[in-house]
């Protein structure tokens, strides 16, 4: 089964990813791709406890998602790759690994230098060139903060800089 949610979201692992995401993709495995949150074993542990029983959680750095990424595509499990900024996903992206998938923008907070561009959803300039330029790979982006709401595709994103 590949990856069945990659998405950008700062909260990580929470309510809306376990149980609206989760129970409707029957997700069995949760990664985090994050450099700090995998030294930090507590923060780990913080996490954990938001994750049903049944569900596995793994926290990796980016190089080892990048060696790890192939795995999961070929494993039969369920698995929800989570990482908490557009940075992160574009370091993912540099290799090649992400094209062909589809990638969710979750909550990404309003932050010095960001944008509102849905109420969910704050980028900065950057932020979205480096999105354009992940896009532009092959990799399908677009904004859904619930399984229920209609995804909306990056080039349907509301361009800020006008």
């Amino acid at each position: 089964m590949p990856i069945t949610l990659l998405r950008v979201d700062e909260r990580l692992i929470h309510g809306q990813v376990v149980v609206g995401w989760g129970e409707r993709y029957h997700v069995d495995r949760i990664v985090v791709v994050d450099d700090e949150l995998r030294r930090s074993e507590w923060e780990q542990e913080l996490y954990c406890l938001g994750v049903p029983p049944n569900v596995d959680a793994a926290f990796v750095d980016v190089e080892e998602a990048r060696s790890l990424l192939p795995q999961w595509h070929s494993d039969p499990k369920h698995t929800f790759v989570l990482v908490r900024d557009v940075p992160t996903l574009a370091r993912l992206a540099e290799a090649g690994l992400l094209d062909g998938l589809e990638v969710n923008l979750g909550g990404i907070h309003s932050a010095p230098g960001r944008h509102r561009v849905l109420p969910y959803l704050f980028l900065s300039d950057e932020e979205m060139l480096d999105l354009r330029r992940i896009a532009d790979r092959g990799v399908a982006i677009s904004a859904r903060d619930v399984p229920a709401s209609r995804a909306i595709p990056l080039a349907e994103l509301p361009d800020h800089r006008h």
